[in-house]
């Protein structure tokens, strides 16, 4: 049978063959390498049979995909070595994150330094034996019975749709719910290391079990590991945290809340000349400036959908209006239904648009505690926001702007940035399909046409629309997400938003939300 390859050669392999034979079969050394596969965009084992015709690619460690499924292999290798020295363990989840892996863990007391050394140590065993990676794909009940002293792992296997292949990975006898791929075997692991313990709760819920979670990191050399572990030394050396207090800038209070910073006169004046600049390069560009309320009755959350799909991450609380009216009340996580109401204010025309309307708002988000991160991410923090209305036609020209701004603001500070486009998730607003296909090729027209290589990431984006996300490296290399230009079906259908046409009919505006600096504080 042939496959086909992604530089688009054909390569003959006899029936039954595996992503293995196929990179033996191209050649010797990458059979050596490869440490997955993909078979028509999906992610899978080396030991997967390919089908007649497929497109097949060879993953190795050069591929952009290797270290996330080495540090989902290292996470498991890890979970492996607790429970041979936590026998009564119960396991939750651990996945691949930036830079690293974790594992959530309940073992009836708090780990030690002692104990990371000891599983650490336990893993270089693991990784030595060279155990193989078996995938094993069970239905629910068996599942559900492999996993009999794992309640954890059984709440998962419950909400799962029934008649659900379920599959598991197996390195000896150490098996886990996952759905890979994984590397061959643990020697492919090369060099790692046990960072941390903290504590989480399960499924991030406040009103379930606590739970400790140990951080890792792996690579495929030492010489990687400490280039990383060099890294984070510099990073720690540039603690935002430490220097805001030390150049009396910002500083953090307990008392005051988590991920709630307060400016000192430097740091206000900072951003304050930040905005300043912004604001006139916005005003030259032709953007109009709106102020909206920090808060609003939750009809309004409830309209736009935040009541039903984004409360937890929000503040309410109630408001006696007198004579027994009681309101509930939200903070804004966002600034886009104060700029909609004022759109909505005016009969528009086809003739007003597009309007590009900015604010310099202060948002807040109920992140969790283990999430907050100094000004990287807080819980209340400023928006250099703008929202742009216009017709379907405008959407690759403003986008186009919007790109012009980005590389503007960033080429003054001198940062260097990459961008991303997320395509439409599985999960996405209905009845669309067309908005869906014009809004994504636009965004990707608009880059193209400025010259700017991007990524695809697909099903990433919102489920109201595609976007465009604009990461940031800085001065030892890490990476942060600041600038956005997203794309909205959801909130002009829901908030009833119109314009008149040149023919004199009604239609519904394209709604771009779009920020340059991200979150001003991050950005500082």
């Amino acid at each position: 049978m042939t496959v086909k390859l992604p530089d688009g050669s054909e390569k003959v392999v006899g029936e039954g063959a595996t992503i293995l034979d196929v990179a033996s079969a191209i050649g010797p050394r990458l059979a050596q390498a490869a440490i997955a596969g993909r078979i028509d965009g999906e992610l899978v084992d080396t030991g997967v049979t390919v089908q007649d015709g497929a497109t097949v690619e060879i993953i190795t460690d050069r591929s952009p995909e290797a270290l996330h499924i080495l540090r989902h292999s290292a996470a498991h290798v890890m979970a492996e070595a607790v429970k041979d020295l936590f026998p009564m363990a119960k396991f939750g989840i651990g996945p691949a994150i930036e830079d690293g892996f974790y594992y959530d863990f309940e073992v009836g007391r708090a780990f030690t330094p002692e104990d990371l050394e000891a599983i650490e140590e336990r893993m270089r065993q693991i990784v030595a034996e060279e155990k193989t990676f078996k995938r094993t794909e069970l239905d629910k009940l068996e599942a559900w019975d492999a996993f009999e002293e794992q309640p954890m792992k059984r709440e998962l296997i419950g909400e799962l749709p029934e008649g659900e292949v379920i599959s598991t990975y197996s390195q000896g006898t150490f098996t886990d719910l996952c759905r890979g791929p994984h590397v061959p075997s643990t020697g492919r692991i090369g060099a790692f290391k046990l960072m941390k313990v903290a504590g989480a709760y399960w499924r991030g819920d406040s009103d379930r079990p606590m739970l400790q979670r140990i951080y890792g990191t792996a690579w495929f050399t030492q010489k990687d590991l400490d280039a990383y572990l060099t890294r984070l030394e510099e990073a720690e050396k540039r603690d935002h945290r430490k220097l805001g207090r030390e150049l009396g800038i910002f500083s953090l209070h307990e008392e005051a809340g988590a991920g709630l910073p307060l400016y000192h006169p430097k740091g206000a004046r900072t951003l304050r000349i930040l905005q300043e600049w912004l604001r006139a390069e916005l005003y030259r560009r032709d953007y109009v400036e709106v102020i909206t309320p920090h808060v609003y009755k939750a009809d309004v959350w409830k309209i736009s959908g935040h009541w039903d799909n984004y409360r937890e991450n929000m503040y309410f609380f109630e408001v006696d209006e007198g004579e027994g009216r009681v309101n509930d009340y939200g903070i804004k996580p966002m600034n886009c239904p104060g700029h909609i109401m004022i759109y909505n204010d005016d009969v528009r025309s086809y003739r007003d648009l597009p309007i590009r309307m900015f604010e310099f708002g202060t948002v807040y988000r109920h992140e969790l505690s283990g999430v907050v991160h100094g000004l990287m991410r807080a819980r209340g923090f400023t928006q250099d926001d703008a929202h742009i209305f216009c017709t379907a036609e405008q959407v690759t020209p403003e986008v186009m702007k919007m790109l012009d701004l980005v590389d503007y603001v960033n080429g003054v500070f001198g940062f260097e940035y990459t961008a991303e486009v997320s395509t439409r998730p599985e999960k996405s607003i209905q009845g669309f399909d067309d908005e869906w296909e014009h809004a994504t090729q636009s965004l990707m027209d608009a880059l193209k046409q400025r010259g700017m290589e991007f990524d695809i990431n697909e099903g990433d984006g919102a489920f109201y629309g595609p976007k465009i996300d604009i990461k940031l490296r800085d001065a030892i290399g890490r990476t942060w997400q600041t600038a956005t230009i997203q794309v909205d079906f959801n909130n002009p259908q829901r908030f009833g938003m119109t314009y008149r046409t040149a023919e004199n009919t009604e239609a519904q505006p394209f709604m771009l939300h779009r920020t340059i600096l991200g979150s001003m504080e991050r950005f500082l």
